[in-house]
């Protein structure tokens, strides 16, 4: 029977995967990203790298078929599965300075920054070492001009999934996100699941 985990609205969770486990992150509802970070087990200096896993991709949008690299070039995850087909993997995770700059807050949530590093703390993971994540189910458009960005509504739907298989044992931190502009103005949960090989 699945064991259905949920992340609660602006939270973060940390799992520990081996070589083989697979990773099923869930919208339940539709409309809200989930920030994926990953590190090595064996170095936590190892971690998900955006630059290399774009870079061998060849193109920015990563789904079915493609790998999910470490900034020292080495497979953390394949994607095995993908029902959304609209991830990003090129904005850092919100943060207090993104909600102060951004969106004019001044209460100074932590957001997926802060959130992150607190699911990651007890494996040693600060806040100043977490990278750019891979925004699942997030939906950013290009200008293909201009290169100006937009975050728009994510293109999830209830009950989509993007499910990954690792390469090698990893920590791996996720997020329901705490950007507006990331969820449609509705803060809603993330669901995952493992499944151990």
């Amino acid at each position: 029977m699945p064991d259905v985990q949920r992340i609660a609205p602006c939270s973060a969770r940390a799992v520990e995967l081996e070589a083989g486990d697979e990773l099923i992150v869930i919208d339940p509802e539709g409309q809200q990203v989930s920030d994926l970070t990953a590190f090595s087990r064996e170095d936590n200096r190892e971690y998900l790298s955006s630059g290399r896993s774009i870079d061998y991709a060849s193109r920015l949008f990563l789904t079915t078929g493609d790998v999910l690299y470490s900034n020292r070039s080495r497979p953390m995850f394949d994607i095995i599965e993908d029902t959304c087909g609209r991830h990003d993997f090129t904005l850092t995770p919100c943060s207090k300075d993104t909600f102060s700059i951004i969106y004019g807050e001044t209460e100074g949530r932590p957001g997926c920054e802060g959130n992150l590093a607190h699911a990651l703390s007890p494996y040693g993971i600060e806040v100043d070492r977490i990278p750019i994540a891979f925004n699942v189910f997030m939906n950013v458009d290009i200008d293909a001009t201009t290169g100006a960005i937009r975050v728009l509504p994510p293109l999830s739907r209830p009950g989509d999934r993007l499910r990954l298989r690792a390469r090698m044992p990893l920590i791996v931190g996720m997020t329901a996100c705490s950007a507006g502009q990331s969820n449609n103005f509705r803060y809603k949960p993330i669901d995952f699941e493992v499944v151990r090989a």
